[in-house]
């Protein structure tokens, strides 16, 4: 079967996931670490994205941004990729890929699933056994998110904002959430969104979605089939 094309829409949340080839590692050192921050932070604005969340691991890292075009994530992507690939084929002496193909990416709620998305972010490095918590671990959001330290990179959501009227209300609400955890169902949903691509949201928000494009943005339920099937 064909793999569907990748949903990407102006002005909506993505939350996006680029594996190293045979999930081996892409990041060797701190130093191809800078790199990849400092390429994200030039092609931002480049490209018209408004970047909210991040996490590198070591054969993996995962972006929450809102690109403001839709083809402002892709040529986002095309662009950070292949620089960074020059740069770490020429720093580490070798040749080749160094992408697990092409990045997944779905489109989630910002009222419902971005906050949700964000905490799952922060404690992928938590999951993994890495660290013990999320502000142990240095390349992330999370320490701009409870301030910690500043990210001129990141464009707080509406979402984020909402937690609090002060700075301080904010990080602590935010700091709160992210030690509670995500329970299993909402991680559930941000992972298979992400993994399936299918659009994370309630019923209202997918209608609302399919009428912006023709690929579908959720899987069809089981069931007869419909007389006139759509995308």
């Amino acid at each position: 079967m064909a793999r569907l094309p990748r949903l990407t829409l102006a002005d909506q949340p993505h939350h996006v996931l680029q594996r190293g080839n045979n999930r081996q590692p892409i990041f060797m050192d701190d130093a191809d670490r800078e790199r990849m921050l400092a390429l994200i932070a030039e092609n931002v604005p480049r490209w018209g994205m408004a970047l909210h969340a991040y996490v590198l691991m070591d054969n993996h890292f995962h972006l929450l941004a809102t690109p403001s075009t839709a083809d402002g994530l892709p040529r986002f992507m095309q662009a950070v990729g292949r620089s960074y690939v020059r740069w770490f084929n020429d720093r580490h002496a070798r040749t080749g890929t160094l992408w697990d193909g092409r990045y997944r990416s779905t489109v989630v709620q910002a009222e419902r699933w971005l906050l949700p998305c964000m905490v799952s972010i922060d404690l992928n490095p938590v999951r993994a056994g890495l660290v013990p918590d999320a502000l142990s671990h240095r390349w992330s959001s999370h320490a701009h998110y409870v301030g910690a330290r500043p990210d001129r990179a990141l464009t707080p959501p509406p979402a984020y904002w909402a937690l609090g009227n002060t700075p301080f209300a904010r990080e602590a609400a935010y700091a709160e959430r992210v030690a509670a955890g995500l329970g299993e169902a909402d991680q559930a949903v941000v992972t298979t969104s992400l993994l399936q691509g299918w659009a994370a949201g309630d019923p209202r928000f997918l209608a609302r979605l399919q009428e912006a494009t023709p690929r579908r943005v959720e899987k069809r339920r089981a069931g007869r089939r419909p007389n006139n099937p759509i995308g």
